[in-house]
């Protein structure tokens, strides 16, 4: 990583030396060929999920991603290399790219989604990579199910300052009490940044001609459509299991609490009588078998709840969304029944 910091450097708009390369950024602005290539990649793979590598470029607090690749999935075979190295393909794709003047600076990375299942450690925890190695990295969600239904879905995430924190605190202070201390809850957990899809002129035109020339009849009465009963079974076929998950990791917790209470409860009547034998001058009792046999009695790390609370909230999101439009699309259809009958 130190080599891509090299190359962010040195070609940097706008920027001085002395100014902050670690500016938030405030908005993302996205080329239409970036999309395409997200979206083709997600149609090559046959509905599995994808990820890749973004490249482009920080102007002031505006982050423009202007090329991307695909990154070889780790459990799809590399042929007879049997030592290909994932890190070493990155860079050397890079480089190709700055020997041929092609934006080569690293910004961020892009993973597909279906049904908004894309919240989980593993995503957290490659986020803190980049933005600990690159402070401008986002990472890119596209869900190809929703983009099917007629509206692109493609949102900008970053980890929080706060979760930024207690990520790469020493300890990594994951209990109950440190995320009380930091203040931070899954609504904490990512901060989405705008994005802006941008097209030249030339571009914008040949739309404009394509759209004409098109011979495929629109249908109007698309947008009253009601069939959207598979994707809200799904949904909430996904909510129940989170939150069954969510039930379990209750219960361990609960179970590691009771545990230790009864452990500092023993604790305490072991030196109460080991005081009661020393006044009599007997031999003490030892106190470190009540420790063995509460090895597991401290409470499990709370980031893995965190995370499934905030999956959870993004479930209920998506189901608020979809019964919002069968709702409004329920009484136009409604309104418009009525005024055919009379």
């Amino acid at each position: 990583m130190a080599t891509q910091k090299e190359f962010r450097s040195r070609s940097r708009p706008g920027s001085s030396a002395g100014e902050n390369p670690g500016s938030p950024i405030k908005q993302i602005q996205i080329e239409g060929l970036v999309v395409l290539k997200i979206i083709k990649h997600q149609e090559m793979q046959c509905g599995e999920e994808i990820q890749g590598v973004l490249l482009g470029l920080v102007v002031d607090d505006c982050l423009e991603i202007t090329n991307c690749f695909p990154t070889p999935p780790s459990s799809q075979p590399q042929g007879d290399d049997a030592d290909f190295d994932a890190k070493q393909y990155q860079m050397g794709f890079m480089q190709s790219l700055r020997h041929v003047n092609i934006d080569h600076l690293h910004v961020g990375w892009y993973q597909s989604t279906h049904y908004g299942s894309y919240i989980s450690r593993a995503l957290v925890q490659t986020q803190f990579h980049y933005q600990h190695k690159i402070e401008e990295s986002v990472v890119l969600i596209y869900d190809p199910i929703k983009t099917a239904q007629g509206s692109l879905s493609l949102k900008a995430y970053r980890l929080t300052p706060r979760l930024m924190e207690i990520w790469q605190s020493i300890k990594k202070d994951f209990t109950l009490d440190g995320f009380k201390k930091a203040n931070i809850g899954f609504e904490h957990m990512f901060e989405e940044v705008p994005i802006v899809v941008k097209n030249s002129h030339l571009i914008n035109v040949l739309m404009w001609e394509l759209e004409e020339k098109s011979m495929v009849a629109a249908d109007k009465n698309e947008v009253l459509t009601l069939s959207s009963s598979n994707h809200m079974e799904k949904s909430l076929q996904l909510l129940m299991d989170k939150v069954d998950d969510m039930n379990q990791d209750i219960i361990k917790y609960n179970s590691a609490i009771r545990n230790h209470s009864k452990q500092q409860h023993l604790l305490q009547k072991r030196q109460q009588e080991n005081a009661q034998r020393n006044i009599r001058g007997e031999p003490l009792l030892p106190e470190e078998d009540i420790a063995q046999t509460f090895k597991s009695a401290q409470p499990p790390p709370r980031m893995d709840t965190l995370v499934i609370a905030g999956q959870i909230n993004n479930y209920c999101e998506n189901v608020k969304e979809i019964t919002s439009q069968n709702l409004g699309k329920l009484f136009m259809a409604e309104a418009l029944q009525g005024h055919n009958s009379s």
